[in-house]
């Protein structure tokens, strides 16, 4: 029988030193950032976009309407899949402190069984960012070098986790997408194939609504159709950009 204990490991030496050259290339990165970025006339200057929200809020359709203006963004849901492939640094670390049980028979991150575990307590999606954000967070701050050096006015980092990861302070301005919690289960129900049980507790593992609203310079109401995140995000787009013609 397989052991779904939490594996309580110390960091060894060669954790340190890759944890310490990780965070040492993200603030360098950073410092490159902030340094092109100030070169430019303020109007100029690349705005960061951190877009936010609960799981299932729908912040997909969020991206895909300021896509639809010009505004690129980068999915960490996506990037986190890319970090924990088989083989990866962060994989390895994963499987150390949740045990073997998180892996498939072919080596590779069996997502599911790590979501159950991790959404189990409050204290295991602790761990789980822990171990994650800071091989995340390279990815991002390279994607922004590349989007900064390519003259881009603004970018979205969309990312659920944006408070926890602490990059909501590398950010110009917030986004938060916010919906209807059984419109949130349902889209996770059918998103992911899990059960409403499994939804509900993902869900209460996460920020409140009014955390989100509370911390957020601007918020999307995604429990209609697409036409209408279209329309919010048109008009936030117009108070970020007064001077270009909207379309």
């Amino acid at each position: 029988m397989k052991n779904n204990k939490i594996k309580k490991t110390a960091d060894g030496p060669q954790d340190v030193a890759i944890n310490d050259l990780i965070t040492a290339s993200i603030i360098n990165d950073w410092k490159k950032i902030k340094e092109i970025n100030n070169k430019k006339e303020e109007e100029k200057r690349m705005k960061i976009i951190g877009l936010t929200g609960g799981s299932g809020a729908g912040k997909g359709e969020v991206c895909r309407a300021f896509l639809s203006k010009g505004i690129d963004s980068i999915d960490t849901d996506k990037i986190s899949r890319d970090v924990t492939r088989k083989g990866s640094d962060c994989l390895r670390e994963l499987t150390e402190n949740f045990s073997g049980v998180i892996l498939s028979a072919f080596g590779e991150l069996d997502r599911a069984k790590l979501a159950e575990i991790a959404f189990s307590s409050r204290k295991n999606p602790e761990m789980l960012n822990t171990i994650t954000h800071k091989h995340i967070l390279k990815e991002c701050t390279n994607w922004l070098l590349s989007m900064l050096k390519a003259d881009r006015k603004a970018v979205i980092i969309d990312a659920p986790l944006l408070f926890e990861s602490g990059f909501n302070k590398n950010c110009d301005i917030i986004i938060v997408v916010i919906a209807e919690l059984e419109k949130r289960l349902q889209r996770i129900i059918n998103r992911d194939n899990i059960t409403l049980e499994q939804a509900e507790i993902r869900v209460k593992n996460q920020k409140t609504d009014d955390f989100f609203i509370g911390n957020s310079d601007y918020v999307i109401y995604n429990n209609s159709h697409y036409s209408d995140v279209y329309i919010q995000v048109s008009n936030i787009y117009r108070n970020l950009f007064p001077h270009e013609n909207i379309f």
